[in-house]
């Protein structure tokens, strides 16, 4: 384990890209993995043939971006983009790659997170053919505020929670106004504040819990967890 961490002090660089870097097109040849740290925020954007952008799964410091099944050198099949400015290491594929073939535990670590992101992407799709518009925002939200360590104030435009949702920009301001009008949350300019966090989660499906449970038997003390701390 030694290696792996001289491995990764010596080739790993941390960066703060802004909200609107994109990191990774289709068809871009990956060859460096983004570690999210702190309340950075990436995203998995697919885009479509109507010209919008749907967003499938938010990746924060619990995972990582770029490489993570493939090992790399594949060209990309989504569009990935930081979500919430923040600090991100960046390590190349080569490196890491190389630090998992002289550990067997690094390894594994990193086949149990994949196993962990493809049940997230299940239960998006699951979530967005079943659950209304109301209970998804919801969730967007929750699943923003676990990965800023709880805090009230998400960085969500209007029109990024719209594409997170996969509609109309009109359709998320009448779910947004609803809210307000319950006392539920706040708007400033550029975020959401969330006033009532409890009636929030009751308006929420249960999805982030489903990916939660999932996290905590494959890879227990990785899913974000305000309440306790990390």
């Amino acid at each position: 384990m030694t290696q792996i961490s001289t491995c990764w002090n010596r080739t790993s660089l941390r960066s703060t890209p802004s909200r609107t870097t994109c990191s990774i097109i289709p068809g871009d040849n990956v060859e460096i993995v983004h570690f999210p740290c702190g309340p950075g925020l990436a995203s998995y954007v697919v885009p479509n043939e109507d010209g919008r952008d749907v967003e499938t799964i938010l990746i924060g410091r619990e995972g990582a971006v770029g490489g993570i099944v493939s090992q790399g050198f594949l060209p990309a099949y989504t569009r990935i983009t930081v979500k919430f400015a923040g600090p991100f290491v960046r390590l190349p594929i080569s490196k890491l790659d190389a630090a998992k073939s002289k550990s067997r535990t690094l390894s594994n670590i990193f086949a149990r997170y994949a196993d962990c992101m493809l049940a997230q992407i299940f239960q998006s799709t699951a979530c967005n053919a079943i659950h209304s518009i109301e209970q998804r925002t919801a969730k967007w939200i929750i699943s923003a505020m676990e990965r800023a360590d709880g805090e009230d104030i998400v960085p969500l435009t209007h029109e990024q929670l719209a594409t997170l949702l996969g509609v109309g920009r009109s359709y998320t301001s009448r779910v947004i106004q609803t809210f307000k009008a319950e006392g539920t949350l706040e708007t400033r300019r550029g975020a959401i504040v969330v006033r009532n966090p409890h009636a929030l989660r009751n308006r929420s499906c249960r999805c982030n819990e489903a990916v939660r449970a999932h996290f905590d038997e494959v890879l227990r003390g990785i899913y974000p967890d305000p309440e306790k701390g990390h």
